[in-house]
């Protein structure tokens, strides 16, 4: 989806994005003037070497850095000049998936994919009951939603952490490395649910990867080689 979707409206828009670190004494550019579009319900792999910039376009369309120059438009929202309370809020429209799962041991599974609603107001512990049953059940784990997380695999641990983003019913999820501590079987399982949440639900992933195993589930891959765009359409 690249030349042909230009009549579409982007669910993400990127414009002229620069990125830089502190590196030592100087200052290391990460991004070099990247501009890039994903559409409503597509999978959009990034792969790079590493230091390529690929897991701080993320970090940026998450809201979870501050954009230092360009443009980034997530759904109706804007982030150059959002302020904390702002980029709060779009975070919380996110669905975030991590390599390590972040996952408390100390509560259920159950407990763990209800925690993004904690602080929900609208949400009543009825409520959030219930749609976390039902993001487990979308993972195809709700069986163990009273373990705690040591008592699961790696791939069943990850599959907890698709579904506590999926909890909010996000529009858009953001994935990174989410296979990489996985074997080949469970990293294979964990893609496929990936699949069937852009498939199904609509929703759009953006993935950041060195993986090769699962490339096959892309609508687009997109590379960033020194900080620059390249990309392909599979």
């Amino acid at each position: 989806m690249s030349g042909e979707d230009t009549d579409k409206q982007a669910i993400i828009s990127v414009r002229n994005v620069r990125h830089s670190y502190r590196e030592g004494d100087g200052i290391k550019e990460v991004l070099h003037g990247v501009s890039l579009d994903f559409y409503a319900g597509e999978i959009v792999i990034i792969m790079g070497p590493s230091g390529s910039g690929k897991s701080t376009l993320l970090k940026l369309i998450g809201a979870q850095l501050t954009l230092q120059e360009g443009d980034v438009r997530v759904g109706e929202h804007e982030l150059k000049g959002a302020n904390a309370d702002d980029l709060m809020r779009i975070r919380r429209d996110l669905g975030f998936i991590f390599q390590t799962h972040h996952l408390l041991d100390s509560i259920s599974v159950l407990q763990n994919v209800e925690l993004p609603l904690a602080f929900d107001d609208t949400a009543t512990r009825e409520v959030a009951k219930e749609r976390a049953l039902e993001a487990l059940k979308t993972v195809g784990i709700d069986a163990q939603a009273h373990k705690k997380p040591s008592h699961l695999s790696g791939g069943q641990r990850q599959r907890v952490a698709i579904a506590r983003a999926l909890i909010r019913r996000p529009k858009i999820v953001l994935a990174d490395e989410p296979t990489a501590s996985l074997d080949q079987k469970s990293g294979r399982e964990v893609v496929e649910i990936i699949r069937k949440m852009a498939k199904e639900l609509g929703v759009t992933v953006v993935l950041v990867t060195h993986d090769n195993r699962i490339l096959d589930i892309a609508d687009r891959i997109v590379s960033l080689v020194d900080g620059r765009l390249q990309e392909g359409q599979m």
